[in-house]
């Protein structure tokens, strides 16, 4: 197993939470990058939204793309994989981007391509925001532009969303970066399937986690591709040294009510054409952090991440609260006994 986590780019990933003691700043980003590859986490995904979907669109949304090339700079082992949406990228500058971004940090950067699902924010920033399905085949083609781009010189394309002739760009990244994606919805599986090195999804049980994994397996294979690189999951952790005080913090940080990030909610469930249904509790924790139910001694955590394991899950990428805090104490109780149960 490998373990990530969420960059805090929002201030934190609870919605029932006011202040969650990490503040959505470059320092306090750092800090937690830095002492991460310190103490055994292996990569980070750095989520892109300009309007904040935790806290409510009025507070903080620190950008990923300027975000990732510092944390690049500051850093020396973890991986970076780093969120884009095609409908607010040119394919060609994104391209150009990454490849420098793979130079300054050494070969360590990786992409989560997401379709998005946020009308709103498209709105206010003049993103491409078509229907469910059309995301997904524009997806597909700006991942075939940026593999282009990246491996030949010039490099021409015509498509239905994007066109070059003969485009240069130089220099070429020290590999082809890895590329995530995540969908649930069939035509979501179905883009996957052809285009992500790897496959990345929302919490959830281990069956569930089970069926997406030998679903996109299947789908990978009837493509005829090789098989996916990883699978990796979203997960919201609360370790401590009792099941009572574990419970205790569940209570608290599900105390749902309505909130300034409740209509963002709404719109992701409205947009995304999920295959769970979500409730109050999942809102209140963000990506479904909370069913995959690492919540509990460090014992009971490693174990239960030895379910997820064995269902196909191969990297976690994990949430805290307060983050920097959490984040030290899964490392220093779970992590060890997670690598006694691998053996």
């Amino acid at each position: 197993m490998r373990f990530g986590y969420w960059t805090p780019t929002f201030g934190g990933w609870l919605r029932n939470v006011d202040d969650e003691e990490t503040p959505a700043t470059f320092e306090h980003a750092k800090l937690i990058a830095q002492t991460a590859e310190r103490i055994g986490f292996d990569l980070t995904l750095i989520p892109e939204l300009n309007l904040n979907d935790i806290k409510g669109q009025e507070a903080p949304s620190l950008d990923a793309w300027e975000l990732t090339a510092a944390i690049a700079a500051v850093t020396e082992k973890l991986e970076i994989m780093t969120a884009i949406r095609p409908g607010y990228h040119l394919p060609a500058l994104a391209a150009k981007k990454a490849a420098t971004i793979d130079d300054i940090s050494g070969g360590r950067f990786t992409l989560n391509v997401v379709s998005a699902w946020w009308a709103e924010e498209a709105r206010q920033y003049g993103g491409i925001f078509s229907e469910h399905d059309d995301r997904y085949q524009r997806t597909v083609e700006f991942v075939e532009v940026l593999r282009g781009l990246w491996a030949q010189t010039p490099f021409s394309y015509s498509g239905d969303y994007y066109s070059l002739e003969n485009t240069y760009l130089e220099p070429k990244p020290q590999r082809i970066p890895r590329i995530y994606a995540g969908g649930e919805s069939e035509a979501g599986r179905r883009s996957i399937a052809q285009f992500a090195d790897a496959y990345v999804t929302h919490g959830g049980t281990p069956d569930e986690l089970r069926a997406k994994v030998d679903d996109l397996a299947a789908r990978r294979a009837a493509a005829g591709g090789t098989p996916f690189e990883a699978f990796g999951m979203a997960a919201y952790a609360i370790v401590r040294d009792t099941e009572e005080e574990a419970q205790q913090e569940l209570d608290r940080i599900t105390d749902v009510r309505g909130g300034a990030a409740y209509d963002s909610y709404q719109q992701f469930i409205s947009k995304s054409q999920l295959d769970t249904a979500v409730d109050l509790r999942d809102y209140s924790v963000s990506n479904r952090g909370l069913r995959p139910e690492l919540i509990g001694t460090p014992r009971q955590v490693a174990e239960r991440i030895a379910e997820f394991s064995a269902a196909g899950v191969d990297i976690l990428l994990l949430q805290f609260s307060p983050h920097l805090r959490e984040m030290e104490r899964f490392a220093r109780d779970v992590i060890p006994l997670v690598r006694e149960l691998e053996g």
